[in-house]
Parts: C-alpha cells; sequence; structure tokens
C-alpha cells in the first residue's frame, strides 16, 4: 500500500504493538488522525509522561510511579505470600481477580540456557534477600509452564532448600504454554486457590 510518508511512520509504530498486524495498526493510525489537536497533544503527552516518570518498585518489581509501588506500601498485604512472576504484567493479571491479598516479585525473565539467561540475568538475589526477611514466607511460583519455566522454578526451589519457605506453584489448570497476562480472573482464581506446594 503507497501511504503518505507520515501516515506510513504512524502505522510502522502502531504495529510495534503486540497483537497488532498491519490492517489494525492501519486503523489504529487512521483512528489516531481523526483526534482533535487537543487529543492529538494529550495523547503524545501521555506516552511522553508514562515514558518519563514511570519506574520499577525498589522492593518488588513492580511498575510505578514512586519508589515503593502501592502494593508494597499497602499495609494490609499479607507481607509472608509472596507470588513470583516472570514480568510485571502478569501483576496486572492477577489484580483484576481482587482475591490475592500478598505481594509480588517480578523476576524480569526465566532462566533459558537456549538464549544465554542464566539466574544471574533475572531478579532473583533479591528473592532471596525479602524471603530470608520473613517469618514462615510462602512463595507461590505464578511461572509459564515452559522448559523456561520449569528451569527457573526447579533452581528456585534448590536455592531456598535449607530456608524455612514454603513453596506452591499455580495448579496446572493453566493450559500449557499459556501467557498469565492473557488468562480470564475465573482462571487465575481458580489456580491461586488449588496451588500445589512443591517444597516446605
Amino acid at each position: 500500500m503507497n501511504y503518505p510518508r507520515d501516515l506510513e511512520k504512524l502505522i510502522s509504530y502502531y504495529q510495534k504493538l503486540p497483537g497488532i498486524g498491519e490492517k489494525s495498526a492501519e486503523r489504529l493510525a487512521i483512528a489516531t488522525l481523526e483526534f482533535s489537536d487537543e487529543e492529538a497533544g494529550e495523547f503524545s503527552d501521555a506516552i511522553k509522561n508514562a515514558k518519563k516518570n514511570l519506574t520499577r518498585c525498589a522492593i518488588c518489581g513492580h511498575l510505578t510511579d514512586k519508589e515503593i509501588c502501592n502494593i508494597c506500601a499497602d499495609e494490609a498485604r499479607n507481607k509472608n505470600i509472596i507470588c513470583v512472576v516472570e514480568d510485571y504484567k502478569s501483576i496486572f493479571s492477577f489484580e483484576k481477580t481482587g482475591t490475592f491479598n500478598g505481594t509480588y516479585h517480578v523476576l524480569d525473565g526465566l532462566i533459558s540456557p537456549m538464549d544465554d539467561i542464566g539466574p544471574e540475568d533475572i531478579n532473583l538475589s533479591s528473592l532471596v534477600s525479602r524471603v530470608e526477611k520473613l517469618q514462615s514466607p510462602e512463595l507461590i511460583l505464578a511461572l509459564k509452564p515452559t522448559v523456561e519455566g520449569e528451569a527457573t522454578t526447579l533452581y528456585i526451589k534448590k536455592i531456598l532448600e535449607n530456608k524455612k519457605v514454603t513453596i506452591s506453584r499455580l495448579s496446572y489448570g493453566i493450559p500449557i504454554g499459556a501467557e498469565i497476562d492473557y488468562l480470564d480472573n475465573v482462571t487465575l482464581e481458580k489456580a491461586l486457590e488449588d496451588r500445589k506446594k512443591i517444597s516446605e
């Protein structure tokens, strides 16, 4: 398609978003062109401000606009239960269920020797530090059931085997290969309720 240059550039940026193909990117780009000048400016500012102001929580690694995220700062949360996730997107999914009252820890990746990603390349050391400061902690490993997820699960179990920590994992009712952030609320809620202990 022979788009005007500026429209083609706009379409190309929308195509960088996950799940957006050329047709969808074209529709989004054209819809953006229909914004008023004020709306276009606010849209641009929203992107710039998000990039500028959002950072990672100093405790769990979740996305926040403060040093400590709202979840870690919430005194009503059970700090002894930590749900370990691959990335912060999964936290939004769990929070939508409205049933989990623990905290989280973002690994920012999974162990994958094929991709030269080792334990030192993900956020594991701070997880160990957190666990060591807690009384009778429980880790819920909410990692996808793939080779990388299993490798990470086994490694976490190994490094914590001499510490007083209960380790459980989400129920296998989650489809094999599923991405946590794409699961519906009911599936996630049931997986949390039916989690299985793998170490104690």
